[in-house]
């Protein structure tokens, strides 16, 4: 933790949708959590910045505070309870008492249910999925005890809800954090503490050298026809961090008064599309169904499976769908 720094006298009657709240964002190194910390600063909002590691958590306050906000760093391994008592009791100590929590802590890596080891897929979970419990436990029963109201707000993903091949870990752990946050919710609500999530989608990173590396691992990927990514968006363009800042303040302000249990999405339509990802398949195993026989019962005018028949349009979509 950085040393103290005491808000401004006038920071509650300051301008801004956040005045006089102390928001704390785990994860806010770079990229979403950071971009998110500074536009909480910029409406009035005084933000620790929690990373594991405490120069990269210090990067994101040295850009806030340069620009005149208000900002410490809250160093912490999400995932161990005793380190991130300590990170929410500085705060509170520095900032005053915590009024918003935002759990953004991930770790990503990509791998298959063939291919991911156990050990690669136990520690996504457990740094998305106890990283955000340990959090919420310890901020709601710090906001209980000073019997105040308060919101927590959950980074989701895309990938939590729908099926990615190849993003296992990942995919299982986001889609973890939907329930988790309707059970915060539901338990939380009799205290006045609001629990919703929010959702992004594949987003180019704040970081011009990372956009760079990251786009070129998108091509890619379109180049070995696995993913268009920009191209299956019907907004066709990836979002950048800047892009969810609006939604993130919200939920973090009176405005959401009466939004808990829920979530908000801003990924340019992605879960709105229909197959938007094309299936893969690894060498080995069955290959696709083949041309069906032609006499197979009920394919010899069509050469279709009677249950293929409504996919192929000989039956109309909307029967039993």
């Amino acid at each position: 933790m950085s040393g103290p720094v005491a808000p401004s006298a006038d920071r509650a009657s300051a301008a801004g949708r956040l005045a006089g709240k102390v928001i704390l964002i785990t994860g806010a190194g770079r990229n979403i959590g950071c971009t998110a910390a500074a536009a909480f600063a910029a409406e009035g909002a005084a933000v620790a910045c929690n990373d594991r590691d405490p120069n990269v958590a210090a990067r994101c306050v040295a850009a806030i505070t340069a620009g005149g906000g208000i900002a410490v760093a809250a160093p912490a391994d999400v995932t161990d309870p005793a380190q991130v008592a300590a990170a929410v009791a500085a705060v509170n100590d520095s900032l005053g008492p915590i009024d918003v929590l935002v759990n953004n802590a991930a770790v990503f890596r990509r791998g298959g249910v063939l291919t991911m080891t156990p050990e690669g897929f136990r520690q996504q979970l457990d740094v998305i999925v106890t990283g955000a419990f340990i959090p919420t436990q310890c901020v709601a029963k710090s906001m209980i005890q000073r019997g105040s109201t308060g919101s927590i707000i959950t980074v989701l993903s895309t990938a939590g809800w729908q099926g990615e091949a190849g993003n296992i870990g990942y995919s299982t752990a986001k889609s973890a954090l939907i329930n988790f946050t309707r059970s915060v919710a539901m338990e939380l609500a009799p205290y006045g503490i609001r629990a919703n999530s929010f959702t992004p989608t594949v987003t180019i990173p704040a970081d011009g050298d990372d956009a760079a590396a990251f786009l070129a691992g998108i091509e890619r990927l379109r180049e070995r026809g696995k993913a268009h990514f920009a191209a299956g968006l019907p907004w066709s363009r990836l979002p950048v961090p800047e892009d969810y800042a609006g939604a993130l303040i919200f939920l973090a302000s009176g405005e959401a008064e009466l939004m808990t249990g829920s979530n908000l999405t801003v990924d340019g339509g992605a879960l709105a599309k229909y197959w938007a990802q094309p299936a893969q398949r690894l060498a080995g195993g069955h290959p696709p169904p083949g041309p069906v026989p032609a006499d197979r019962p009920g394919t010899a005018a069509t050469g279709i499976r009677p249950a293929e028949r409504r996919i192929a349009g000989t039956a109309g979509l909307g029967d039993g769908e």
